[in-house]
């Protein structure tokens, strides 16, 4: 049995009724309410494993798990929410309520929410504060110093160290949904610039074209299955239509039958490419119906 996602909601013993129900699924999230009465440093210390996912009031955030985290130099995703008094003036109230509001945090991938606004789409807020930690870029090596040695080394990995058990328990539970949470909508073909849509999209064709030269040849240094892959992760993170598939699929095909109708060939050979066609196709479906969360 895949285990399910750990999910802390920190809040001050004051607080703790003040908190909503969360309606979310409960084989996917683990919900544990937890009150930090002093010291979440020490809470931090004494737990046997970290939590997948924290979800914290601002005050709790400000006054005790940021400078915590910090100082023991930890990396988790993190969901802070505010009151409306705190939300910035600049936000739109016409964005989207899933949206993070924007602010001064400084610790890295914490994303922050109108809390009267979130508790609706908490999970798909839950995914974005995921999505945003597994983006984080990893820390430069810093040159060695003569600082003291009472900082455990294995801090400084902590970061690479939290993405890849997370993304590994995302495989684990919901296949290519750890792939998923690593998309990065900016890198979506659909915001391109027309320069970088172009190259990207001249890449993609040339690709399709060797994939379609190989795929009937028996030559062993072909790596058909590789080739492939390496074309639909390439679709899949660009977030490419099976339409945008199938029209440069077909736009080689016209142009291999331009060759051959001047070479005086038959062009019925390309029928049988269309086997090439469905099985990408087939791969890149595959992958986006594993990225999407399992039903229970």
């Amino acid at each position: 049995m895949v285990a399910p996602l750990q999910i802390y909601i920190l809040t001050h013993g004051d607080q703790v009724k003040q908190v909503p129900e969360l309606n979310l699924d409960s084989s996917r999230y683990v919900v544990h309410q937890t009150t930090v009465l002093d010291d979440a440093l020490d809470w931090l210390q004494s737990r046997p494993d970290l939590p997948d996912c924290l979800v914290v009031d601002g005050q709790v955030w400000e006054q005790a798990l940021r400078p915590a985290l910090m100082q023991l130099g930890l990396k988790l995703p993190v969901v802070v929410l505010i009151g409306q008094a705190d939300t910035p003036t600049s936000d739109a109230s016409s964005e989207i309520d899933a949206i993070p509001i924007t602010g001064a945090e400084a610790y890295p991938g914490a994303v922050v929410h109108r809390a009267d606004k979130v508790i609706s789409q908490l999970d798909r807020v839950i995914q974005n504060a995921i999505q945003e930690f597994l983006r984080l870029p990893q820390p430069q090596q810093a040159a060695p110093t003569s600082t003291p040695v009472d900082q455990p080394a294995a801090l400084s990995d902590s970061l690479s160290a939290q993405q890849h058990r997370l993304t590994e328990k995302l495989k684990d539970r919901l296949g290519y949904l750890g792939i998923y949470y690593k998309r990065n909508s900016s890198h979506f073909l659909r915001h391109m610039s027309q320069e970088d849509r172009r190259a990207f999209l001249g890449e993609l064709k040339a690709n399709y074209r060797i994939i379609v030269l190989g795929y009937f040849a028996k030559d062993p240094k072909i790596k058909l299955n590789q080739l492939i892959d390496d074309f639909v992760d390439e679709a899949f993170m660009a977030d490419i239509s099976v339409a945008q598939i199938v029209e440069i699929h077909m736009e080689l095909m016209d142009q291999f039958a331009k060759q051959l109708k001047l070479e005086g060939r038959s062009e019925e050979i390309l029928l049988d490419y269309r086997l090439t066609l469905i099985d990408v196709i087939a791969h890149l479906c595959e992958m986006y119906r594993r990225s999407i969360p399992r039903e229970p």
